[in-house]
Parts: C-alpha cells; structure tokens; sequence
C-alpha cells in the first residue's frame, strides 16, 4: 500500500470515527442543553456559530464563497440536513430521551436504500447490504423494546407519539439532504460548503423558531453552565469536526455505508447515558446492540475491498495450498 493510499485510509477512519462518536455523544449534550435552550434556539446558536467560525476562517484564506450557485445547493443541504434534520431530534428530545431519540434516527440506512432509487439494482443484488440492513432492523426493534419498556419522561403517549413521528421525519430529511449533496455538490472547498450549510441552516432555525415564539420564553441571564458547555460541545465537536467529516465522506465513499453512523450513535448515546446520567441499560438493549453492531459489520464488509496486491497474494496461496493438497505423499520405507 502506497503512502498516499495509506493516509486516505488514517483519514476515513477518523472521520468514521467522528461521526460514529461524536455525534452520538451530541445526543446527551442536546438533551442537558434543552434545560435552559428552546430546541430551534438551540440550533440555530449552533449551526450559525459554527458555521460563521468556519467562514470566516475560509475568507481569512483567500475563499471568497460568493458563487450565489453554490450558495443555493448548500442552502438546500443545510436545511434538510441539518435544520430538517438535528433540528428536529432537538425539538423531538423535549419528550423523549435521548437514547430513544438515537434509536429513532438509526432508520436512516433504511430510508437510504428506499429513497436512492438510482442505485436500488445494486443495492438490493448485494446480499451482505440486505442482510446487514435486516440484521440491523431486528436489532433495533430488540432495542427500542427494551428502551420505551422504562418510564423516561414525564410526557403523556401523544406527546411521544408525535415525537417519533418528527424524529422519522428527521431521519427521511437527513437522507434527502445527504442524496442531493452527494449528487448536486457545489464548486467549493469543502470547508466552504460546510460554513455555507451551518449558515443558512443557523437562519432557517432561527426563522422557525421566531414562529414558533420561542425568542419570546428564553432568557439568556437563566442559561446554566451545564446548558452553556453543551452548546459549546454541539458547536465545534458536532458541527464543525463532526459535520465536515460527514460531507466529506459523502465525497468518497457510498451514503449507505457513511450512513452506519445511525447504528453506532446510539450504542455511544446510551453509553454515554449510562456512564454520565446514570440511566440503566436493560438485558433487550444490550442484545440489541449487538445486533444491531453485528448488521454495521456486515453492511461494512460489503463495500470493503482487498487491493489488487492483496488479491494477488490469496490467489497465491490457494494455488500453493491447492498443489500441495493433490501432491501425492511419499510412503514412508
């Protein structure tokens, strides 16, 4: 493997390991910063700080993102990814937990498969993506049973109902959003595109929440700490390391395969909620996690190649083996 290949290789396994950990650990931090944040307030404070830091940053380097092209395909995807799609988790949190929240998100591999309809040939042909998808399902129905099994919140059902609903929704306009980036990719650096996105995603929360009345009930003198370092955390771990290593990995590998990060955020937000906020994890949730982990690995293997020069070496042994296997032993004098 050259040198080069070999960086590429370091360089999907952090961004892989941001999003798988990262943001399954802004689940918690949305949740301790709902104490003192509206859910649209929240995100609009998160996306247009991040994404204002990472512009600035871009023009301070001689990128002028001023294509009103590039700014409208980076609008449409912020708004779906992030506004449509976090933004929602945000609001959904107020009444349900956020391990359920994570649970309720991890269809995403799903929704990928049934609304990329341009590669269905290939994706319903390749047996280790549908086993690994239905694996997955199974261990996700063996999780949410043993998580919505405990009383969480105070919320009465239709309340929790309804939120599900939004967090389904959630999941569909992050697949939408990850869809049109990968096919409609504007003509910029890619920290300039993911500033672009945080923005108009920043504004579009914003505007949301001046309809929903929310500026009306916050009071920034009653924000605690703890609210305080949550926003902080979504900002630059979950927005900017995070979310620029998502865009980029939708540049280079398939969205079915950067959209296994459903499965393992939740396995990292309950956790996270176990370790951090004592919440207990029951026989059905550590079942399904393992299975649900077991459905990532097989989805994995399918879209994971031996190089040519690895290829040629297992061709070499199994000639090796296959000649020594109809060599005829010699008898012993």
């Amino acid at each position: 493997m050259s040198i080069s290949n070999t960086k590429f290789t370091i360089q999907v396994l952090i961004a892989f390991a941001s999003i798988y950990i990262i943001w399954g650990s802004t689940f918690l931090a949305i949740a301790i910063a709902l104490h003192s944040f509206p859910p649209f307030v929240l995100s609009g404070l998160r996306f247009f700080t991040a994404g204002l830091i990472l512009f600035v940053w871009q023009r301070s380097k001689g990128h002028k993102g001023n294509s009103f092209v590039n700014w409208r395909k980076n609008a449409i995807v912020g708004i779906l990814i992030l506004t449509g799609g976090s933004g929602l988790v945000a609001w959904g949190e107020q009444y349900v937990s956020s391990t359920e929240a994570a649970i309720a998100i991890a269809t995403g591999p799903f929704w990928f498969v049934a609304l990329d309809k341009k590669n269905w040939k290939h994706y319903f042909s390749n047996v280790p993506i549908v086993l690994g998808l239905i694996i997955g399902f199974i261990g996700l129905i063996l999780f949410l049973k043993g998580s919505v099994s405990t009383e969480n919140l105070n919320a009465n059902g239709t309340q929790r109902i309804i939120a599900f609903g939004v967090l389904t929704l959630s999941s569909i306009s992050w697949v939408l959003g990850s869809l049109y980036s990968k096919r409609n990719p504007a003509n910029q650096p890619t920290f300039m595109n993911t500033a672009q996105q945080l923005i108009a995603a920043g504004v579009a929360s914003f505007f949301i929440a001046l309809l929903k009345g929310e500026w009306q009930t916050f009071e920034v003198t009653e924000v605690t700490s703890g609210a305080w370092f949550g926003l902080a955390f979504l900002i630059f771990f979950g927005s900017i390391v995070a979310y620029m290593s998502y865009i980029w990995l939708l540049g280079v590998k398939d969205p079915v395969l950067v959209s296994t990060h459903t499965y393992i955020n939740p396995i990292v937000a309950v956790l996270l909620g176990w370790f951090i906020a004592n919440e207990q994890i029951g026989s059905n949730q550590l079942l399904g996690l393992f299975v649900i982990l077991s459905g990532v690995l097989l989805t994995n293997s399918a879209n994971y190649k031996p190089s040519k020069r690895v290829q040629v070496r297992i061709r070499r042994v199994w000639i090796l083996a296959k000649a020594l296997l109809n060599t005829p032993r010699s008898v012993a004098q």
